[in-house]
């Protein structure tokens, strides 16, 4: 860990995914979400995949699962996706408790990265990807507080990287009184005011 690395409790993150999760509906999942090529079911396959992902890369156990990149293949849940996720969401949360994940290098989705970053990364697709669910089922959503702090500022740090838009969208300018969260969505690439097609 760096002194500008916030130690970071992903817990609180993953218990909002995962209650937001279990509010899900068979019948929403087929609804689209603000990622234009995920409707409900893939964004939760998304989700169980990163999980394990981020996992295994908090716990330097490299191979299949951080080596497989996200846009390889459709994501899409399986049968047991609601027991599976609120699972290895509670599982990411505790490899990252240990400090040495934040150290060293780690991988996921294929990419070589530091470890401080790779948990940087985590946070922000629990944050953005909970606001992805939240609006595509209708639900309210508070984040983390913590958690939506760290992920703010990893994307405002990211503003004038020139390899921004191989991961992110062009910012979405927000008004004065934005909140936190709509700030952070629009630096997400997101529109903070979507809302599913009626």
């Amino acid at each position: 860990m760096t002194d500008t690395t916030p130690t970071l409790d992903l817990g609180p993150q993953t218990a909002v995914l995962a209650r937001l999760a279990e509010g899900v509906t068979d019948e929403q999942l087929r609804d689209p979400t603000p990622c234009p090529e995920y409707a409900v079911r893939h964004l939760l396959g998304h989700l169980t995949g990163l999980a394990v992902a981020f996992r295994d890369a908090g716990r330097k156990d490299l191979g299949v699962t951080t080596d497989t990149s996200p846009g390889d293949a459709l994501p899409d849940i399986g049968p047991g996706w609601r027991e599976e996720l609120p699972r290895v969401l509670a599982e990411l949360a505790e490899a990252w408790r240990d400090p040495a994940a934040w150290t060293g290098m780690a991988r996921a989705g294929g990419v070589d990265l530091p470890g401080e970053v790779a948990g940087l990364v985590a946070t922000d697709e629990l944050v953005i990807h909970g606001w992805d669910l939240a609006r595509a089922t209708g639900r309210a959503y508070a984040p983390d507080p913590a958690a939506l702090r760290v992920c703010h500022d990893f994307l405002a740090a990211s503003v004038d990287d020139p390899s921004r838009g191989e991961i992110f969208g062009p910012v979405v300018p927000t008004g004065p009184g934005a909140s936190l969260l709509e700030r952070t969505v629009g630096l997400s690439g997101r529109d903070p005011g979507w809302k599913p097609r009626s």
